[in-house]
């Protein structure tokens, strides 16, 4: 199920792409057509390849999503900046509440946070923070954490 504020509609896509390469599949190209419907703005390509029930141009444009030759659609940019900008703010909280923990007191000349990353929040989904890091946007540490690139 594609959920509009979790996921990309691209790694959706992708991942129902082997269900569509069959024309009369209509459950597949009915759950492409309702998350390119979830989304805000159209996406004039992605529709004619999904009514034409077209696999070839479909599997062209996921092609060249990911060899960085075609721009994401409308919803993913924002999706993928609303997570840089979630993901920043987060860290920034974290590493404050490092900072001000007990024993900086006022009078001290204050410390630094020695966090370099964090778990990303959960409020976007895995495929999210591994496009964001696949970008260099982030960089992917052990465990799951991720931290920004050096200025």
């Amino acid at each position: 199920m594609f959920e509009p504020q979790r996921k990309l509609l691209s790694r959706f896509l992708e991942d129902l792409l082997p269900r569509l390469e069959d024309r009369n599949s209509s459950a597949g190209w009915a759950q492409a057509k309702a998350a390119l419907q979830a989304c805000v703005e159209p996406e004039p390509d992605i529709s004619a390849a999904i009514e034409a029930r077209d696999h070839g141009v479909l599997a062209a444009l996921i092609a060249d999503w990911k060899a960085d030759r075609r721009p994401f659609p409308a919803h993913d940019r924002e999706l993928l900046k609303g997570a840089m900008t979630t993901f920043r703010k987060s860290l920034k909280v974290k590493r404050l509440d490092a900072e001000s923990s007990i024993g900086g007191g006022p009078m001290s000349g204050g410390r630094k946070s020695a966090i370099a990353g964090i778990l990303p929040p959960s409020r976007f989904a895995e495929d999210v923070w591994q496009e964001l890091a696949r970008q260099k946007r982030l960089i992917a540490l052990r465990n799951g954490t991720y931290t920004l690139p050096p200025e």
